[in-house]
């Protein structure tokens, strides 16, 4: 199986190369806790307990400043890591809790600045993280995303999804409206609204096999397993 830490890599800051979150990237751990409070690592911590046993190949996708990948460490101290990122502040973050936090993993964690679009063909996974990150991705993007992820999800592999759910009405509906708002405003972003994941990801093969709900019933936690293999 081919190795996704083969080696260390430095955030291209290239013209055209993405920067993701990085104007929000020094406030955004305290905003995400101002408005949600523990919520947010919670949803995130019931998602990870579907981690696969053992020292699994783990992509993260979007882990922002790092929390995600040092609870990953915590629960799997063997795991073999990718963590791709869009914003190179966001990785600057993440490099310097991993070097400050769990220095005796340095060589099992790649850092590798990009989006799906930067997986290599090759690259496959045991455990494929998407926490609060495919909720960024344009409408018309979502499709072709998903599936280069599900590409890289070995048979049989775990996909934990941690995300906000959709709202047609009522006080979620309008929390997703501001957010989607203020982070078109802060950062650029292009998507304006929630993608329909589940029915997505069941094109994809994925089925739940585990969901909760959190801070109101707007978040949800999911780990999903390869509906094919199983």
């Amino acid at each position: 199986m081919p190795d996704p830490v083969a080696r260390p890599s430095s955030p291209s800051v290239g013209p055209n190369a993405p920067t993701g979150f990085d104007r929000v990237a020094w406030c955004y751990d305290f905003l995400a806790g101002a408005v949600f409070g523990p919520s947010l690592k919670k949803v995130q911590e019931a998602a990870l307990a579907g981690l696969p046993a053992g020292a699994p190949r783990v992509l993260i996708l979007g882990g922002g400043t790092g929390w995600v990948l040092a609870e990953v460490l915590r629960s799997r101290p063997g795991a073999m890591v990718l963590y791709l990122e869009a914003s190179p502040n966001m990785l600057a973050r993440a490099r310097a809790l991993l070097s400050r936090d769990f220095p005796a993993a340095t060589a099992q964690v790649e850092f590798r600045h990009g989006t799906q679009e930067a997986l290599g063909s090759d690259e496959i996974f045991d455990a494929v993280i998407t926490f609060f990150v495919l909720d960024c991705i344009a409408a018309d993007e979502i499709g072709p995303a998903l599936a280069q992820l599900r590409a890289a999800l070995r048979p049989g592999g775990t996909w934990l999804l941690a995300d906000f759910r959709p709202a047609q009405s009522g006080w979620r509906w309008v929390l997703l409206r501001m957010m989607y708002t203020f982070f078109r405003l802060t950062t650029g972003l292009q998507a304006k609204e929630l993608p329909a994941l589940h029915p997505a990801l069941a094109r994809l093969g994925m089925r739940v096999n585990k969901s909760s709900t959190f801070f109101g019933g707007a978040m949800e936690a999911a780990v999903l397993v390869d509906g094919v293999a199983a």
